[in-house]
């Protein structure tokens, strides 16, 4: 068979191929070069798509390491119709009445719900041995006062018969010296017998001020002990006018001036309301409560408002200030202080000590800790702590509204 050669081939094993070494490494060179960029792409065709998997998870476990809350701000909103305060109906004034001397209950007048005057008689006392000692110094001070007479005359004689030198300066001097102390006795048994006539007028007891009486304790032929503060034997309270007392918020505290007018409302919702008027302030504020006590003066001349019910205060909306408010589920319990958490511009959180006022079911009134522009986080997990960093979610749970003031 007859071979076709082409003009400038080498046929493999001729003399032109055995003679030509540097073109033979080449081939070689190249076929080496191309194994090997092909190894290379396949290489990187397998390791590039792990590599881009692994970052992806990685960075999918640091998201996943931080947690994704949701915040809200708390509310601040000025109540429009008023707020309601318990209140507390005092008399305007009130004494327990007990026995000034010993001795046994003769009789008493009033009983529990009369309407007394001041000075009225209310009970009287039988006082035997106060009586058997106000006889002897009456005895004692006439007979002091004679004496006293006896000795102003002896006195006087003696002083003539002194100057005439008929008596010595020596007897002179005795018998004036026995007037002066005459005289000091008679004041002091007069000074006795006026502290035993006061003694006796406490025989009886009268009404300090004019108003109910609301407790009695004695009964006639009862033992009764001087001074015995244990042994209350009536107890008066004024009730016309009466005091109203009531604590309004430190925010509020500022707006309410002495002569202010507000409305009492004693009893259920439909009870009669009666106007009240600001007499004083505590002038502080209780670090308990962050209130401040409020005293109203309240005409009771029909006695239809009776003392120690329950009441309520009607604050206009004039003497309100601002109500900040944060739903119950951001409170932190933990410990003796409440705390919400608070997340920053950085994503940081950190924990405040908040103080509440008054409950308004889901939501409660937040004195102190927090502002309106903060961050508060809602269902915050019980591991939060100060310092640790969240990631705000991007819809976040709108601001409640605030429980309405009635």
């Amino acid at each position: 068979m007859s071979t076709t050669s082409y003009p400038g081939s080498v046929e493999p094993g001729s003399d032109e191929d055995k003679v030509d070494p540097i073109r033979t490494r080449r081939r070689h060179r190249f076929i080496l070069m191309s194994g090997g960029a092909l190894f290379l792409i396949a290489l990187v065709a397998g390791f590039v798509p792990q590599f881009r998997q692994r970052q992806i998870t990685r960075a999918d476990t640091n998201q996943l390491a931080i947690p994704t809350v949701a915040v809200i701000s708390p509310t601040v909103t000025t109540p429009h119709s008023g707020l309601d305060l318990p209140a507390e109906v005092k008399p305007w004034q009130e004494a327990s009445i007990f026995a000034r001397v010993n001795g046994y209950l003769k009789d008493w007048l009033v009983d529990i719900g009369a309407h007394v005057q001041k000075d009225q008689l209310l009970a009287e006392i039988d006082t035997p041995d106060l009586d058997q000692q106000l006889a002897q110094a009456q005895s004692q001070a006439v007979l002091a006062k004679r004496n006293l007479e006896q000795a102003k005359k002896t006195n006087t004689k003696w002083q003539e018969l002194y100057k005439q030198g008929v008596v010595s300066q020596l007897d002179a001097e005795n018998t004036d010296t026995s007037q002066g102390t005459n005289q000091a006795n008679t004041e002091a048994f007069a000074a006795n017998l006026r502290f035993l006539e006061q003694e006796v007028a406490f025989k009886r007891v009268t009404a300090p001020f004019p108003g109910i009486i609301t407790v009695r304790n004695v009964n006639v032929g009862d033992l009764i002990t001087a001074n015995s503060t244990s042994f209350e034997m009536f107890h008066i309270q004024q009730t016309d006018p009466l005091r109203v007392y009531f604590r309004i918020p430190q925010e509020d505290a500022a707006n309410i001036a002495v002569g202010e007018a507000f409305n009492v409302q004693v009893g259920a919702e439909s009870a009669k309301t009666y106007p009240g008027k600001v007499i004083s302030t505590s002038g502080a504020v209780s670090p308990d409560s962050r209130t401040m006590l409020v005293e109203l003066q309240v005409e009771n001349s029909k006695n239809e408002i009776l003392p120690g019910s329950y009441a309520t205060v009607r604050v206009p909306e004039v003497a309100l200030g601002k109500l900040v408010t944060l739903p119950d589920n951001t409170l932190i319990f933990r410990g003796k202080n409440l705390q919400v958490a608070v997340v920053d511009e950085k994503g940081a959180v950190q924990l405040r000590d908040v103080r509440i006022g008054r409950d308004f079911g889901v939501q409660s009134e937040i004195l102190s800790g927090v502002s309106e522009s903060d961050k508060v986080i809602v269902n915050p997990s019980d591991s939060l702590v100060s310092g640790a960093t969240v990631r705000v979610a991007q819809a976040t749970i709108p601001s409640a509204s605030s429980a309405p003031r009635k």
